[in-house]
């Protein structure tokens, strides 16, 4: 069996198709979406994020605005920063890029941001919303990933979907999507870990099996299940002298293997990462919709 390649910049290229009439009728009314993203100090993958969340703004006609700031500001000069995006009315969405640095309570920052322009969906009030199945701005990388699902008509209900990995920012929001009474969930859930036992004999029961652990090719062809869906969310680096960088990207799967034995299977690069900035452009969308009324 030769896995089925989820191409995640197909999905995001009709997923911002879908956004431009959005836009375009935002844009009647007078309204143009508006992205602020925030970049404390010069860590080379964040500074990496932020210009392509910045060039994607530029793409779709949205107003996009970049503050920087040196890494030894306070806490409270970038509350100051956040409480400022809050008031202004041609800002929609706010992010906060991580990681923060470590004299920052990275919680506090979070809770500062307005609910309605958390374009990231950590805020609680956010978080709170998806766990109770209700209409609000979803996390871009676990929403994302949804979609994928949904554009390769991979249906989890019923399901046995294992997630490797229980960050806030993916494992526990995919979870808690995915176990949702709703069309396109219905999945039943297990969430492994670093610590979790004989790794192996829960990622075999997978139908669905999705990485995001965050350290290279910790999932290998011999804990996949024959047929099972591979999401992969892992971005490492890892040094490859002949690579013109120096370094190449690899995800949390074992490609290689895994495209052997499964049905489908997202690459790296290529797969889930367009899709956290397509919906990162959505939510900011949906974010100026819902401020003005027209949603």
């Amino acid at each position: 069996m030769t896995a089925k390649i989820i191409d995640g910049k197909e999905v995001a290229k009709a997923t911002r198709k879908a956004l431009k009439q959005r836009i375009k009728a935002l844009a009647e009314r007078g309204i143009v979406p508006g992205l602020a993203t925030v970049l404390v100090g010069e860590d080379p993958a964040s500074v990496t994020y932020v210009g392509s969340k910045a060039r994607a703004c530029g793409k779709l006609k949205m107003y996009s605005e970049v503050i920087e700031r040196p890494k030894t500001i306070s806490q409270q000069e970038l509350v100051d920063i956040v409480e400022g995006l809050n008031g202004n009315d041609k800002i929609h969405g706010i992010l906060v890029q991580s990681p923060l640095p470590k004299h920052m309570d990275e919680t506090a920052v979070t809770l500062t941001i307005r609910p309605d322009k958390d374009v990231d969906g950590f805020h609680p009030h956010n978080v709170g919303l998806m766990l109770m199945g209700r209409p609000g701005l979803l996390p871009c990388t676990p929403n994302g990933i949804m979609k994928l699902l949904q554009a390769y008509e991979i249906d989890p209900s019923g399901k046995e979907v294992v997630v490797v990995g229980r960050s806030n920012i993916v494992g526990k929001p995919v979870a808690a999507l995915l176990v949702q009474k709703a069309p396109g969930a219905n999945a039943t859930v297990t969430i492994a870990h670093s610590r979790t036992a004989n790794l192996a004999n829960v990622t075999l029961r997978a139908d669905i099996l999705i990485a995001a652990i965050g350290r290279p090719h910790t999932i290998t062809g011999d804990m996949i299940r024959e047929g099972a869906v591979v999401i992969d969310v892992g971005v490492n680096r890892v040094d490859d002298p002949e690579a013109e960088r120096g370094y190449r990207l690899v995800g949390d799967v074992d490609f290689a293997a895994a495209s052997e034995i499964a049905s489908f299977i997202t690459p790296v690069p290529g797969g889930v990462g367009p899709m956290t900035i397509a919906m990162l452009m959505h939510n900011t969308v949906t974010a100026a919709e819902k401020i003005h009324g027209v949603a």
